[in-house]
């Protein structure tokens, strides 16, 4: 189950690096392409806003 980004994002950029697939597009808010998203929650983990969870 691929994760998602909620509308809390506050677009900060903590999260881009930590993807190992590249799955995270910028925007405000950012989003995740659930096809390539491999579910390691390390996004997730970084997240300072906690918007990130699983769909």
């Amino acid at each position: 189950m691929a994760y998602k980004i909620s509308d809390t994002c506050m677009a900060c950029g903590a999260c881009l690096p930590e993807c190992p697939v590249e799955a995270i597009s910028e925007g405000n808010p950012y989003t995740i392409d659930a096809g390539k998203c491999q579910d390691c929650g390390a996004c997730a983990e970084t997240c300072p806003a906690e918007a990130i969870s699983k769909s």
